[in-house]
């Protein structure tokens, strides 16, 4: 607003939110007043970003040249058609001019991703080894998934990635998509050109962090960029190499290539053979991440990460046999019914801000596993419900994003 009176700004958007027009927009980002902002942990940028909160919904903006934030909104909408893990882009507002008419900075809107954090802010603080293992292999498997979509990142770090909770492990997001391309198929030299990019930058942040004592001091930045060039590596050879087989174990061994990259959480669209002396080569076509979503997805309708949803898919087919139901379809509605909605319906308000439901029930199922364990005998459901939420949630730092993090209680 200037002066009682609607600014005039030029607004792109996909899904508008009415709200965003109530912003004052002819006020440079960095001058916004702290009442319109949400303070979120964020990593270095080279533009200014503000955080707001419209709606019980919290948005990300930047300011940017209009081509850039142009290019960057039609990559992460393209991303998102293809399920590709990144934010979502919701708006670009031009037009914009200052109280003096002279003209403002583009700004792009995205949409923050609930229950997440930088890279940047973990990497801060002390992590035990197994927290940086779940880390990094997170980031390898989304620059693997990214790579065998065709796109090119061109700005990997710990600022541009964030992260939340998977079912024990990590799930790794894009957020900044400015200096990406997408093509039909990477060649080997774009692929390396991105690796190296994502080498100088992490080891350049993690010096930073050095610098400036926030890095353990366990931790070694060139150490850390190896590692996760390493597990980018083992990883994409498993997703791509070429298997020489014998002819006579050619259908077992293929069955068992795609189950290896199924549980790796990667579908396989079809299978190239040809023949060799005395063999088959085989080269299975990954075409993307997200088999066990997916899967989840078609069978109950939930969405969740991918172990996640690898969790509560085992749950589901215990469930099945148990019940001795052979229709999968069936067996998945009453599951959802009878087990996975009376569990989160079970956790009081005032937890449900500690983690989103479908990491809650991935814990129950892991939390009920360790009592049983201890028990020497299957506890059932209810009393591992009631020991979840008074023994284990009750104590957790909230994560939903707008309240703030405790990051070191993250690892």
């Amino acid at each position: 607003m200037r002066g009682g009176t609607l600014v005039c700004v030029r607004l792109t958007s996909a899904l508008i939110d009415p709200a965003l027009l109530d912003l004052p927009w002819s006020v440079p980002l960095e001058e916004w007043p702290a009442d319109h902002l949400v303070a979120l942990p964020q990593g270095i940028s080279r533009h200014i970003v503000r955080f707001v909160k419209l709606n019980d919904t919290v948005y990300a903006l930047k300011e940017t040249r209009e081509k850039i934030a142009e290019k960057e909104y039609d990559l992460l909408r393209a991303l998102e058609r293809i399920d590709f893990p990144a934010v979502e882009a919701v708006a670009i507002v031009t037009d914009r001019v200052d109280e003096q008419g002279e003209p403002l900075e583009t700004v792009l809107v995205t949409r923050h991703l609930k229950f997440s954090l930088p890279y940047r802010a973990l990497f801060s603080h002390t992590l035990r080894p197994e927290t940086m293992n779940r880390l990094l292999d997170a980031l390898a498997a989304l620059v693997v998934r990214m790579h065998l979509t065709g796109f090119s990142w061109g700005d990997c770090s710990l600022s541009n990635t964030l992260f939340r909770r998977d079912a024990g492990a990590f799930a790794a997001y894009l957020v900044d998509a400015e200096t990406g391309n997408i093509y039909p198929k990477l060649s080997e030299g774009q692929r390396s050109e991105d690796i190296e990019i994502l080498r100088l930058n992490i080891f350049g942040e993690c010096l930073d962090l050095q610098a400036a004592e926030l890095l353990h001091e366990s931790i070694d930045p060139e150490s850390v960029v190896d590692d996760i060039v390493a597990r980018y590596d083992r990883l994409w050879h498993e997703v791509t190499y070429e298997q020489e087989i014998q002819r006579r174990d050619a259908r077992h061994d293929i069955e068992g290539r795609i189950r290896r990259l199924n549980e790796l959480g990667f579908d396989v669209a079809e299978v190239a053979m040809s023949t060799v002396d005395g063999g088959v080569r085989v080269r299975p076509k990954v075409v993307d991440a997200g088999y066990h979503t997916r899967r989840l997805m078609r069978l109950t309708g939930l969405d969740a990460e991918e172990n996640q949803a690898r969790q509560l898919l085992n749950d589901l087919d215990t469930y099945k046999a148990e019940s001795d139901l052979t229709d999968e379809q069936q067996a998945a509605h009453r599951w959802l019914t009878e087990v996975f909605e009376p569990v989160v319906r079970a956790v009081p308000a005032n937890l449900r801000q500690k983690l989103e439901p479908q990491e809650i029930f991935s814990q129950i199922i892991q939390h009920k596993w360790l009592l049983s364990e201890r028990a020497g005998r299957d506890v059932g459901m209810a009393p591992a419900v009631q020991s979840y939420l008074t023994d284990v949630l009750a104590h957790k730092p909230d994560e939903q994003a707008v309240l703030g993090v405790e990051v070191g209680a993250l690892s």
